[in-house]
């Protein structure tokens, strides 16, 4: 079994969030030994277990709003950093980040933390990978809650994408270049154009106007530090396993279990990618970051659906 290693934890919540009980609740750091590396874990609470998995260009740190409130309500929250990013492994293979392998990742998670089960939340990227967990181990993750991104049943053709699409950009060594050449002013520029819904940009090349941080971002120094430190080749990777992904999950059966979809109501994800679910007024990709009481207040009416404690 993988076993955890627990060390403390920088406070990882913005302002000075106190629970609804009105106690503050410290969250603590874990390293989770996976095969290759390990999987760094920020655990909050006590309780059934949802594992809170971050998107495209985040980390743990993405649900600094999230996990209080769930440990709040009676549960065990963790947030992980996704391999490629901040302190988890960073495989230099590009094959290393198909989606097998994060829901490797998620499976060892649960198995360090002696836990049968758990809820899998997603954002962005973190969606599929939460559905994928859920398609391939139902016995292990039981219901899905997706942000921003809804799940896409499998195609009957492989993936492809247009050469004037983001994600076709993103697949290039280029892309890489061009974020790693001033990774502060990209992430700036990304961020809020995302908030923003700005037109254009998931083109290529990208549309991302000068445009100041939004208020949503908290320590962006650490953030800019750790991409730096970890560069974009291991988060561009997953963008790489669209073929492979396609290929794995032929063997497994569509989403099954309990779900739910929340998105923003300025999220441009809806544009190519439409489905029912749950839309925050005024509010662009980062839902869970940019309203958080409200992304909140959603996935405790989703856990209590479930007959879980909130």
């Amino acid at each position: 079994m993988p076993q955890p290693r627990t060390h403390p934890v920088l406070d990882c919540h913005s302002g000075n969030e106190l629970g609804r009980r009105g106690a503050r609740l410290h969250p603590r750091a874990m390293q989770i030994d996976v095969p290759g590396g390990h999987i760094h874990a920020v655990i909050e609470g006590e309780g059934p277990l949802v594992l809170l998995i971050h998107g495209f260009p985040e980390g743990a740190w993405a649900w600094r709003h999230q996990l209080p409130a769930l440990a709040a309500g009676g549960y065990r929250a963790v947030a992980i950093d996704v391999r490629g990013y901040g302190d988890s492994l960073k495989p230099d293979a590009v094959e290393a980040y198909r989606m097998l392998a994060h829901v490797a990742d998620n499976v060892a998670v649960l198995e360090a933390l002696e836990a049968d089960t758990a809820v899998v939340v997603g954002h962005d990227w973190g969606s599929p990978i939460a559905a994928a967990s859920a398609q391939v181990r139902p016995d292990r993750f039981t219901a899905v809650a997706l942000l921003g991104v809804p799940y896409q049943p499998r195609a009957d053709t492989p993936p492809a994408f247009p050469p004037d699409f983001y994600v076709a950009h993103f697949q290039t060594d280029a892309a890489q270049r061009e974020i790693e050449a001033d990774i502060e002013s990209w992430l700036r520029r990304f961020y809020a154009a995302l908030t923003d819904g700005t037109p254009g940009w998931f083109g290529n090349p990208m549309h991302l106007p000068d445009a100041a941080l939004p208020a949503w971002v908290d320590d962006f120094e650490a953030i800019v530090a750790a991409f730096e430190r970890g560069g974009f080749a291991g988060p561009l990777n997953r963008y790489r396993n669209f073929v492979r992904d396609w290929e794995d999950l032929a063997a497994f059966d569509e989403l099954r279990v309990p779900s739910i979809f929340i998105t923003g109501e300025r999220d441009s994800t809806r544009l190519w990618m439409p489905a029912e679910g749950h839309v925050i007024p005024d509010c662009g990709h980062w839902v869970q970051q940019e309203r958080p009481q409200a992304v909140n207040a959603l996935l405790e009416d989703f856990l209590r659906s479930l007959g879980q404690p909130v």
